[in-house]
């Protein structure tokens, strides 16, 4: 039988609680030492992006179902909103009429989904967790339910992006035309300057990519974190004598309930930062330079 002192050093303290939080469920067991490793699968990541891309597709399909000549409802209303405004700005970046027409509902598809994947942020930090912890069988078992927050998971769609860059870029102007604009452009046509142009054409495609891939892990990363802190504020409720407890229950519930409600902003936002920067890369894929 477990003494007193044994149990208390079996409870992680806030340190150990936010690291086993931040820990991925990956195809090797163990947990992740660095922020991004494409040797190993992040399983959490994959199976929570696939659902909301499921949920994302139905939830769309359902509402298209019920659409009348008549006065819409809700869910007809926001969506017929969402078209025109995706519509409207990939008719703005992109130019091309033909594009558009598999840019736009990609554009309206990338924006549900990374919204649905943000929100799962909105789940209370230890629900998931505990419920596979349970189903497992292993107290110690890893799980995070935000794919957002995992950069595998941005950079993977932020490549995803850079691939319709290069077959646009092919597509528009040509294997040879592209080729040639890598070698001249942007400081012009001279054999001296075809290795500068070639290297800052490739800068420019790296950079595009990773920041487009980091911006939405950083803000959704920070947004994790946050609601793990504020839940320790709950948890330390049981420990703390006097009023502290009460003060520090209290506190969870108001600080949290106000990060929510800002961070449903953070959701939105980033969801329409990150299909915008889509649109604007693929419009550049169609133009020269």
């Amino acid at each position: 039988m477990a003494t007193g002192h044994e149990a208390a050093a079996n409870v992680p303290n806030a340190g150990e609680y936010v690291v086993h939080h931040l820990t991925q469920l990956n195809t090797t067991g163990h947990a992740q030492t660095s922020i991004v490793d494409f040797s190993v699968v992040n399983l959490d990541t994959l199976f929570y992006s696939i659902l909301m891309g499921i949920l994302g597709l139905f939830l769309m399909w359902r509402v298209a179902r019920s659409v009348t000549c008549g006065v819409p409802g809700r869910g007809q209303a926001a969506l017929e909103i969402l078209i025109e405004m995706v519509a409207n700005q990939a008719k703005s970046i992109v130019h091309s009429e033909q594009s558009r027409k598999f840019v736009a509902p990609l554009a309206l598809t990338v924006f549900v989904w990374v919204f649905l994947m943000n929100s799962m942020d909105f789940l209370p930090v230890d629900a998931l967790p505990w419920l596979w912890q349970w189903l497992t069988g292993n107290p110690h078992a890893y799980l995070r339910v935000v794919p957002t927050a995992d950069l595998n998971g941005t950079l993977g769609m932020s490549v995803s992006v850079l691939l319709l860059c290069f077959w646009y870029n092919i597509k528009i102007k040509g294997l040879g035309g592209w080729i040639h604009e890598l070698f001249t452009a942007p400081f012009g046509n001279h054999p001296l300057l075809y290795l500068p142009n070639f290297l800052m054409q490739m800068i420019e495609f790296l950079a595009k990519t990773v920041s487009h891939g980091m911006r939405l892990w950083g803000n959704m990363y920070a947004g994790e974190l946050l609601f793990m802190l504020i839940a320790l504020m709950g948890a330390a409720f049981g420990v703390s004598s006097g009023l502290t407890g009460p003060l520090l229950w209290l506190g969870q519930v108001l600080v949290g309930t106000g990060w929510a409600l800002f961070h449903i902003f953070i959701v939105v936002l980033q969801a329409f930062i990150f299909m915008m920067l889509a649109l604007v890369y693929i419009g550049q894929a169609h133009e020269g330079h």
